[in-house]
């Protein structure tokens, strides 16, 4: 089994990898507050209800956009495993091309997907992924990481929303009865999903116009699930294409010492 590791600004999202598709996934919280011993045992606890234990696991790779939580994390899964842990970071060469990118402020989870991306789908690529931030990443047809974009995430904007907009209340994020909305509540569930939704068909239009040629767009994240469905376009869900990526990169590499700790 490998494990892999995503640790986001929300969640901690843990895959187990026994095949080429996760045999699980589990989030935890990105709890800013748990210091080592709570993230080790966490993780221990996650895999013995799993039936794991560390002779059954052959090792682990890790992504994190949030620093403050690497090194615990990284860590506790070494504890946990008594394996090395494949750690994505700007020293790791995954094989990604950047065409004039500065890696060293490119988020890792972008990184990630990329390379997933590029072994599922054929190239150019516009690349979503709906998390706390919704990011854009856009590869060409040989495959360069061309850029992108970061935006506030669709969770972000509606909190964001309710907490500047007096007469606007908290809502959950669900699926709109109709286009147009017929009450406060209605109206921004409407306006949150169908304007994501027109954000992945614009911007993918856009960056076509910017190439020259089709982009395949492929969208991931936590929100996928809600916001794909009302797209215009064709376009790929790929709910655990990080995860996908990171099970990559750890059987790709995983000769080299570089980037093992």
């Amino acid at each position: 089994m490998i494990l892999t590791v995503d640790i986001g600004n929300t969640n901690v999202v843990v895959g187990g990898f026994a095949g080429e598709e996760p045999s699980f996934v589990d989030r935890l919280p990105s709890s800013r507050e748990w210091d080592g011993t709570a993230w080790r045992e966490a993780l221990g606890e996650l895999l013995r209800e799993r039936g794991l234990t560390a002779d059954k696991i052959a090792g682990s790779a890790l992504c994190s956009v949030v620093p403050e939580l690497t090194e615990r994390l990284r860590s506790a899964l070494r504890e946990v495993t008594r394996r090395p842990v494949r750690t994505v970071d700007a020293e790791l060469d995954v094989g990604l091309v950047l065409a004039g990118y500065d890696r060293r402020t490119l988020g890792n989870d972008r990184v990630v997907d990329a390379v997933s991306a590029l072994a599922r789908y054929a190239p150019p690529l516009a690349v979503f992924d709906l998390g706390t931030a919704t990011t854009l990443s856009v590869l060409d047809r040989e495959g360069a990481f061309l850029g992108g974009m970061i935006l506030p995430g669709l969770g972000l904007s509606v909190e964001a929303l309710a907490a500047r907009a007096s007469q606007l209340p908290p809502i959950p994020l669900e699926a709109p009865a109709t286009l147009l909305g017929t009450d406060a509540v209605s109206c921004m569930q409407s306006g949150a999903i169908y304007g994501a939704a027109a954000q992945i068909d614009g911007l993918t239009a856009r960056v076509e116009e910017l190439l020259g040629q089709p982009v395949t767009a492929v969208v991931t994240g936590g929100l996928s699930g809600l916001v794909c469905p009302y797209c215009r376009r064709a376009v790929f869900r790929d709910e655990h294409l990080l995860l996908r990526g990171l099970h990559l990169i750890y059987r790709g590499i995983r000769g080299s010492a570089a980037g093992q700790t």
